[in-house]
């Protein structure tokens, strides 16, 4: 297996940090992959022994785990995190590309393969594809609850005593396995003195002031041209219901579902079934 290395990318949103696993060849497929919300990079080290054929450069999105977080003027939206990404690709030299996305990271690689249909080869979008919706009529609502929650003060940041006791939340919160919450923890928090905290920035858990509607996203959504593998667990989560998520995969241009036996963190919990599905579907891009 390949060392992974540490990465990191200056860009105009700040320092994009990660891991890399160099290319094999000179033709290797490039693979930009992307974390889920309040995740990191480490989400992808279990899948990595299975892309050996590719080089796999797995970033911390703005605001998570190394990487900088976004100055109080700026909000983290799904365009930001969309032109993060293409900040890095850009910053990487990759003119063409493949992405693999978890959850948040399957909406941004969703939108930037709509964004830019030319420059992505493959996408395997896991537990999630396309954006987060909300309804029209809701978004008076919204746009207030969002300005609110951007007004209060912050609140003091949790301290804990011990790196167990992270993981040990992270296990009950996200029905993680001990080895599954102990990588993403262990990346995900900053060490002081008096324990450890949380290095995320909170203003991630903030509600955003505007959601697409559903039209708009599968407008986009039809907009993604590359061949697109989607891997999704069963039961499905909430906020993702299986109507819905099966509708936008028909709206695809070229795709393929997999429902796979799982909880929502499948490819870390059982990467023996996810990995040889990523892999063999990225390996087809060559460069």
């Amino acid at each position: 297996m390949r060392e992974r290395q540490r990465f990191e990318v200056q860009t105009v949103f700040g320092h994009i940090r990660g891991w890399r696993f160099e290319a094999p060849s000179a033709t290797a497929p490039r693979v930009l992959a992307l974390h889920g919300w309040l995740d990191n990079s480490a989400s992808f080290l279990p899948v990595a022994p299975w892309l050996e054929q590719c080089e796999l450069v797995a970033i911390d999105q703005i605001g998570h785990g190394e990487s900088d977080h976004l100055p109080i003027s700026s909000d983290y939206t799904a365009l930001t995190l969309t032109r993060c990404g293409l900040a890095v690709v850009d910053a990487l030299g990759w003119h063409r590309f493949s992405l693999l996305g978890h959850s948040l990271g399957s909406v941004v690689c969703s939108l930037i393969a709509a964004a830019v249909p030319s420059r992505v080869d493959r996408f395997v979008a896991i537990e999630a594809l396309g954006a987060l919706t909300h309804p029209a009529e809701q978004t008076a609502e919204r746009f207030r609850e969002a300005l609110e929650a951007a007004a209060r003060p912050r609140r003091p940041l949790r301290v804990f005593q011990s790196l167990d006791e992270a993981i040990a939340l992270r296990m009950q919160v996200n029905h993680l396995s001990e080895p599954v919450a102990r990588l993403l923890v262990e990346r995900g928090v900053d060490a002081f003195e008096d324990g450890f905290v949380w290095s995320s920035d909170q203003r991630l858990t903030q509600p955003t002031a505007f959601r697409l509607t559903e039209p708009q996203a599968l407008d986009l959504i039809r907009g993604i041209a590359c061949p697109t593998r989607v891997i999704l667990a069963d039961p499905p989560q909430s906020y993702f219901p299986d109507a819905m998520r099966r509708h936008r995969v028909t709206q695809l241009q070229s795709a393929g579902l997999h429902i796979v036996d799982g909880t929502h963190h499948l490819h870390m919990e059982d990467p023996d079934t996810i990995g040889p599905l990523v892999a063999e579907f990225l390996e087809r891009a060559a460069n």
